[in-house]
């Protein structure tokens, strides 16, 4: 099983290419989960409102003004219009949320330092087993209620990591913006081609891979096999990501 993370730029007009192969290898019974973002989706509707956006250590401060726009456009727009194309390309996708049958069981970050953004706690994956039981490609919008039923926002790269782990999937897969995790972002010349956990937890970074790295760890710690982190945007890194090849490859 592969758990896809599917966010940033690749969302913009390459989605058609990556999903039509995802439907090739589905059809040869290959099982895939898709953990969604939508950040540039959600920073035009803070725009087009005229509220500011912020972020601390790659997370973004979560007031409950931006949270109401976090919800509405990552459950509402962007999870319809992911199942939407993935159902176009012929594959029988449902949507769900972290909320749903209690997937994602969350708490606070800390809300004084980060707002309303949820940590995940606990991953209880028996919806996602139905599903995928059933012959559906399950899609999850990051977006889950903490034990009070506040919504929090869930950076969605930690939550496919939890997933992934979970799951005990065999390759945890971010698709991003970039070619892969830099040691000193963002110099070109700083990708990591291969690391191991212990490795990466020794090393510092910049605020914008922060949570790639935690997501990545997380994966592993949890019980996926490895993580790979790579440009999105590309096709050729698309293929090679799902052979094991390419990208940042973190292993155990």
């Amino acid at each position: 099983m592969i758990v896809i993370k599917f966010g940033g730029h690749a969302m913009d007009g390459h989605a058609h290419q990556w999903m039509t192969e995802i439907a090739t290898r589905f059809k040869a019974g290959e099982k895939f989960v898709i953990v969604h973002g939508g950040g540039p989706h959600i920073d035009a509707e803070l725009n087009v409102r005229g509220i500011e956006k912020k972020s601390v250590n790659g997370f973004r401060v979560t007031t409950p003004e931006i949270m109401h726009v976090v919800e509405m456009v990552l459950t509402g727009t962007v999870l319809r219009s992911v199942v939407r194309s993935l159902i176009e390309v012929g594959l029988p996708a449902v949507g769900i949320t972290g909320s749903d049958s209690r997937l994602l069981e969350v708490a606070l970050k800390d809300q004084e330092k980060f707002g309303l953004v949820g940590v995940v706690k606990r991953v209880n994956p028996k919806i996602i087993h139905d599903l995928l039981d059933m012959g559906y490609l399950p899609v999850v919008s990051p977006v889950a209620n903490d034990e009070t039923g506040q919504a929090l926002n869930v950076n969605a790269d930690i939550a496919a990591g939890a997933i992934a782990g979970a799951l005990r999937a065999t390759q945890m897969l971010f698709m991003t913006d970039v070619a892969g995790i830099y040691s000193r972002w963002p110099d070109k010349d700083s990708i990591i081609d291969e690391i191991t956990v212990a490795r990466l937890k020794e090393l510092t970074f910049a605020d914008g891979m922060v949570p790639k790295v935690e997501a990545a760890i997380n994966a592993i710690s949890s019980g996926a096999a490895s993580s790979r982190i790579f440009d999105g945007t590309s096709l050729p890194a698309f293929i090679d990501a799902l052979e094991g090849r390419g990208g940042t490859w973190v292993r155990a």
